[in-house]
């Protein structure tokens, strides 16, 4: 009745596939809450949280993001409110939009994307960013040429 056949053929199927670690949040989804994953993510939706990675992060000309990124590298295409965080290298491209503060070691825009906020991209801000990112509501890095203007 039952044949051996189907379970190989099945079994075979799951082999081929190829394993990958991407995570996809599709056009017309929102999260409310933070993403915290391994592998590489693309964002075609909308996420009010944090989403961090050790991996890739890429938000899509439709994807919206209202909190903080934190990723080893990024290409953003839309839109991003919040502290962003890249180890290696940001990449604003098309009509991309962030409205806040940039800490990053390499930083690359397309001459349509808009950028409104700060840049730091010395190694020690970076990584004081990057320690304190566990906490979404710690402050910004402040570099020490402005904390001794303030002081004065």
């Amino acid at each position: 009745m039952f044949s051996n056949n189907n379970r190989n053929a099945r079994s075979e199927s799951k082999s081929i596939m190829p394993s990958s670690n991407v995570n996809i949040i599709g056009s017309g989804t929102s999260i409310q809450g933070d993403i915290v994953c391994e592998g590489d993510i693309r964002i075609d939706g909308q996420v009010n949280g944090l989403v961090s990675t050790k991996a890739k992060i890429v938000v899509g000309p439709e994807g919206e993001i209202i909190g903080d990124l934190v990723c080893q590298s990024a290409d953003i295409l839309g839109k991003v409110t919040g502290i962003v965080k890249v180890e290696d290298l940001l990449f604003l491209k098309g009509n991309a939009l962030v409205k806040g503060d940039l800490y990053t070691a390499h930083f690359e825009m397309e001459p349509t994307a808009k950028f409104n906020g700060r840049c730091f991209m010395e190694p020690e801000e970076v990584a004081a960013a990057n320690a304190n990112h566990k906490d979404k509501h710690a402050k910004p890095v402040v570099p020490a040429k402005e904390k001794v203007e303030e002081k004065a």
